[in-house]
């Protein structure tokens, strides 16, 4: 207790008061303006307040040793351990205060600090929680901790960045360039760059990890759990920054070069721009690099020109979207939310009244035949496009017309839209009309939505709980399912996956969406996608009872998982950096894949005259028959060779003191080629064969030179002074 101060806001009596009656020394509790016991606002406006905090004191001798040195000095002495926040005024933007309804008292401490002053050290990389990573890292580097400077400042650096990204990669964060993923591949990426400046030059990020789990997996076991996982993304990430750093850091050498050459204070928005997009520079590790030569970023130029990639990228991807949100036809039409009555797989008819019709992006009274827009009803059993799930088709029936549904959409977060042309007839504002999904299309995408559940509960069983879900289409023809996974799924992964998702439709499992409070369903376990937001109430889905896949999800599904009939992976390919793809078919697809097949090996057995069966013996007897012809082949080749290249020998020139072949020759392959050349050298004794030949539609050149013109070359290039 001797060793704790109190610090508190310079005219907090009331404060002051309660620290006295539980026994702090009036001189150990001293007063401080805002610029040190004022908390917030966190911007320029919203709720602060004065705070009280205390100070662990490491003694005279950690100190800078002035008289005035006490709490708040910046010299390491002393070690705010714990804050209480007194959250009671709303800070307004010209600076003035208004007390807040409901002020409160927000209180925190700091553990890793407290461990420090526990344990008798007087910074957190001393303490247990670090002192093994950086004792590794000293190991690795030759480096002792404590002698202060950059040194000090990198072991730091790189030990805390290693415990960071061990758990945000347990946390089911993988690297990219967007969110979550951005700050993991910007932390990962400082920590090689530090480890550059400590003299690393091979991968040492995963050791570090490695002794993050050993140190801490007891007290988190999701560290040991996800191991494998950690392990390989770290090693594959920093393998790929490691491809492009040293390009990088020389090319930001030369641009800070060129800035002090040209007495600027600033590197470009241009340059980082070039760095971050070519060479996955973070333009915060640019900014830092350039910090220490004592130069700026231009930070407004660099994000103009983020800006404009991102333009770039939405283009296409929104190109549906601004077709129609983009249409004041929605914007201006105050539609009220439209409500979603196809839950229900055999809620596919309902009447309902026509609320708004477009067409050519403006409003109309009336679609008559041949008119192209969309129609908006009050209610709809149509699933309109999100989460992955495509729309649905159908036709509304007006009293005096029908109109086809090509596809529906949603203009507005809250409004869905049916999308197609009038076939026949008219259909008229405030009408009521009747909508009719396309039935065999729901099912066929109700099977395929499911089917991307059961895999992805199969996907963590085969391969690990990392597995999370980063996108999907989900289409009546077929679909597609992105997740995150370091590597390839092997062939029998594959086959594993697709035999526990059959497995579960055997069992013919119940499906059933519940709602609930968000709280509830996370609490429960359910699987939510990072970026999705999600509201107080959710559809939560469960299959099977107990659950083998709890998630939340809005989209149509079947009522027991028999209903999918079959399940086929058709492709399984990388589609970024820790993201992987399987396409897949259920149900009537499926079907149809396999009859194709069988039909094509009942067609190949027909052809070779045999059962399909035997099939697979016949293509291998068949294999070493084509083997022993090429054999026989080149055999007689060689025979002729002997004539084909006396012929050339007519052919040699003398250019310079070399003999020179350069001729087209009747080559079938490669390898003859290939033969060619060699005899043609060897009889050549000293000589530079060119030779081409045209096979399978293309053009193929081989160039040769003899042993004793390859030493003439080099001897020439030793005698020759580099300029």
């Amino acid at each position: 207790a001797a060793r704790l101060w109190v610090t508190i806001y310079r005219d907090d009596d009331e404060a002051f008061g309660y620290w006295r009656d539980i026994g702090v020394p009036a001189k150990r509790i001293l007063r401080f303006g805002e610029k040190d016991n004022l908390w917030g606002p966190a911007g320029d406006s919203g709720p602060c307040g004065p705070c009280s905090e205390i100070h662990y004191d490491f003694g005279k001798k950690a100190g800078c040793g002035r008289p005035e040195c006490g709490p708040n000095c910046d010299c390491g002495r002393f070690s705010e351990i714990w804050n209480l926040v007194f959250t009671q005024y709303d800070q307004q933007s010209d600076g003035s205060r208004v007390p807040l309804p409901s002020p409160n008292i927000d209180t925190g401490m700091g553990l890793e600090r407290t461990a420090a002053a526990m344990q008798g050290v007087t910074t957190v990389y001393e303490t247990d929680l670090f002192a093994p990573i950086v004792k590794r890292l000293c190991d690795m580097t030759g480096r002792r901790y404590g002698k202060g400077g950059a040194s000090d400042k990198a072991l730091r650096v790189v030990a805390e960045h290693a415990r960071g990204v061990a758990f945000l990669i347990a946390d089911g964060v993988i690297p990219s360039n967007e969110g979550r993923g951005y700050v993991l591949r910007r932390v990962l990426r400082r920590a090689v760059l530090f480890g550059r400046k400590l003299g690393l030059q091979e991968q040492f990020l995963g050791t570090l990890c490695g002794v993050v789990i050993d140190g801490m997996s007891h007290v988190y076991p999701e560290l040991k759990r996800e191991r494998a996982h950690i392990l390989s993304t770290v090693e594959a990430e920093e393998s790929r920054f490691e491809q492009t750093l040293s390009v990088g850091l020389n090319l930001l050498d030369g641009i800070v070069e060129l800035a002090k050459a040209g007495r600027s204070r600033s590197i470009s928005g241009e340059d980082a721009f070039k760095l971050y997009d070519t060479y996955g520079f973070p333009s915060e590790l640019t900014a830092e690099i350039a910090a220490e030569q004592g130069l700026s970023v231009d930070s407004g130029a660099f994000e103009k020109e983020m800006e404009r990639q991102r333009r770039r990228a939405r283009a296409d991807r929104e190109a549906k979207t601004v077709e129609i949100a983009g249409s004041s036809v929605y914007a201006d039409a105050e539609l009220p939310e439209t409500g979603f009555v196809g839950d229900d797989s055999h809620k596919l008819k309902h009447r309902s009244d026509v609320m708004l019709l477009t067409a050519g992006g403006e409003r109309k009274a009336m679609l008559v035949a041949g008119d192209e827009g969309e129609v908006v009803l009050r209610e709809t059993p149509f699933y309109g496009e999100m989460g992955g799930q495509v729309g649905d088709s159908g036709e509304i029936l007006g009293p005096e017309g029908r109109f086809i549904v090509e596809d529906t959409v949603r203009p507005l977060p809250q409004v869905i839209a049916h999308r197609g042309r009038m076939a026949e007839g008219t259909i008229s504002l405030n009408e009521i009309a009747v909508a009719r999904v396309d039935q065999a299309r729901r099912g066929d995408i109700a099977r395929n939505h499911t089917a991307t559940h059961l895999l992805q509960a199969a996907l963590c069983e085969v391969l690990g709980d990392h597995v999370r879900q980063s996108g999907s289409l989900v289409a009546p023809d077929h679909f597609r399912f992105d997740f995150t996974h370091p590597k390839a799924v092997t062939a029998d992964e594959m086959l594993k996956v697709e035999r526990i998702v059959n497995g579960r439709i055997r069992q013919n499992l119940q499906v059933m969406p519940i709602m609930m409070p968000c709280k509830q369903a996370i609490e429960l376990g359910a699987i939510a996608l990072f970026d999705e937001k999600y509201g107080d109430e959710v559809r939560v889905l469960h299959i099977g009872k107990p659950p083998i896949s709890i998630e939340l999800c809005g989209g149509t599904h079947v009522n027991a998982t028999g209903e999918i009939g079959l399940f086929h992976i058709t492709a399984e390919s990388s589609i970024g950096a820790g993201l992987r793809r399987i396409e897949a078919l259920t149900g009537r697809g499926a079907e149809e894949l396999v009859q194709g097949q069988l039909a094509l090996v009942e067609q190949m057995a027909a052809s070779l005259k045999v059962r399909p069966a035997e099939l697979a013996g016949r293509i291998s007897a068949l294999q070493k028959e084509a083997a022993r012809a090429r054999k026989k082949s080149v055999s007689t080749e060689g025979a002729s060779l002997e004539d084909t290249v006396n012929s050339l020998l007519d052919s040699v020139v003398q250019i310079n003191g070399v003999q020179v072949l350069a001729a087209r020759v009747p080559a079938s392959s490669v390898e003859a080629l290939r033969r060619t050349g060699d005899l043609a050298r060897e009889r050549l004794k000293s000589a530079l064969v060119l030779l081409g030949a045209v096979y399978n539609g293309q053009a193929n050149f081989l160039a040769m030179l003899t042993p004793d013109l390859v030493q003439r070359a080099v001897a020439r290039k030793r005698e020759r002074p580099e300029r």
